[in-house]
């Protein structure tokens, strides 16, 4: 898994999940408390209320993306940074920034202007959005769309969203956003159910992804809460799910309560690796057979049959002795791999290959000496997890 630097900021696996909040340019947008369409008041919003409560990133929005909403053209967003600029520039607090557009020419002038992180609602429909990105070393969110600047997020099955993640590629410094809601009458509650089940399968990118689901009505309809004043409680519920499922930025008009529930759901959840110097292993749990197939068919890299029954281990910080050793190893045993140059690799295999694996390698002469030392860690972590398991396959 890539971390993504927000300023100083990391963002990504082993660190703790951000907290973006909502600030609303736009006095079309149709959550009224997140409006703060004067400077003034937007800044003291940001200062007394938000960074108290815990926002690590305030997403500044210069028009609504509900499809209820008209679209508007890239002159109406211009006039509207200028305030947003304003905000950024008086505020004195240890926040990030991040400016919600669909269009590289406001991004730039947003970023020129002190902004941290650009929010592209459409995923690059605006071909240029990528490029800019990249020239000034700026990272930005993806959300899944269709190549259509006036219909952002319109897309249904989470196969189309895969596609639409797919198109175009990524800078180096993406993080992907699935695009939860209600995005065009096609778009179903079941189709948000389905995908949020299978949130998991978004980490095949290998990139760090933005949730946003705060006080959506397909949430809201599973506890029988349909007015968005009401969808709190249904919302953070969601929230403490998205980061166990691997949720790196949870975005929110409700700060103080969110911060709350994702320190919890992080602290008490599965453990993740941080890169470092050295190779670093974790055993990934409950790893479905859809996400492992995601995983295998979207990394270039990636070797061995997709097994049934199985392990799943994520290795980060690997060096070109440990990928080759770790490479020389997998093949031998037609052991699934899937290596994401300068990020991590996946090692996949039944408990009974597993097994076979590490035995072969604590015998004499069943790895390379010059192999041995670099995959010491991960034999490690993987005997520990064959140990858990008992003696059945």
């Amino acid at each position: 898994m890539r971390t993504v630097e927000i300023g100083d900021m990391p963002v990504g696996d082993g660190h703790p999940p951000r907290v973006m909040g909502v600030l609303n340019m736009s006095v079309e947008s149709n959550y009224d408390p997140s409006v703060h369409g004067g400077v003034s008041e937007a800044v003291r919003h940001v200062e007394e209320e938000m960074v108290p409560e815990g926002a690590d990133i305030i997403d500044i929005g210069l028009q609504s993306a509900n499809p209820k909403n008209d679209w508007l053209p890239e002159e109406v967003e211009r006039d509207r940074l200028a305030k947003a600029l304003a905000v950024v520039d008086e505020v004195d607090a240890d926040v990030a920034f991040s400016i919600e557009t669909r269009y590289a020419g406001v991004a730039e002038e947003a970023i020129q202007g002190g902004f941290d992180l650009v929010n592209d609602v459409c995923g690059f429909a605006d071909p240029e959005m990528p490029k800019v990105c990249e020239e000034y070393d700026v990272p930005v969110v993806k959300m899944a769309s269709p190549p259509d600047i006036k219909k952002p997020g319109h897309l249904k099955s989470i196969d189309d969203i895969f596609e639409a993640l797919e198109r175009g590629g990524f800078t180096d410094k993406t993080i992907i956003d699935p695009a939860f809601g209600g995005w065009y009458d096609e778009r179903t509650y079941e189709d948000n159910w389905e995908m949020f089940r299978r949130l998991r399968e978004f980490r095949a990118f290998g990139r760090p992804i933005l949730t946003a689901t705060n006080r959506e009505d397909f949430l809201g309809d599973l506890a029988g809460r349909p007015e968005t004043e009401d969808q709190l409680p249904v919302s953070l519920a969601a929230a403490t799910m998205e980061v166990e499922r691997g949720a790196h930025i949870i975005r929110t008009h409700d700060v103080a309560a969110t911060k709350d529930v994702v320190q919890v759901a992080h602290a008490l959840g599965d453990e993740r690796s941080i890169r470092d110097d050295e190779p670093r292993v974790v055993e990934l749990r409950n790893v479905s057979e859809r996400e492992l197939g995601r995983t295998l068919s979207l990394r270039e890299n990636a070797t061995g049959r997709e097994p049934s029954s199985t392990l799943c281990f994520q290795v980060d910080g690997l060096d070109e002795a440990t990928e080759a050793a770790l490479r020389t190893w997998a093949d031998r045993h037609s052991l699934a791999l899937a290596i994401d140059p300068g990020a991590d690799a996946l090692l996949v295999g039944t408990t009974g290959e597993l097994r076979d694996a590490v035995a072969d390698a604590d015998a004499d002469g069943g790895v390379d000496d010059r192999d041995r030392e670099p995959l010491a860690p991960i034999l490690e972590t993987v005997r520990s997890a064959l140990d858990r398991r008992g003696s059945a396959d």
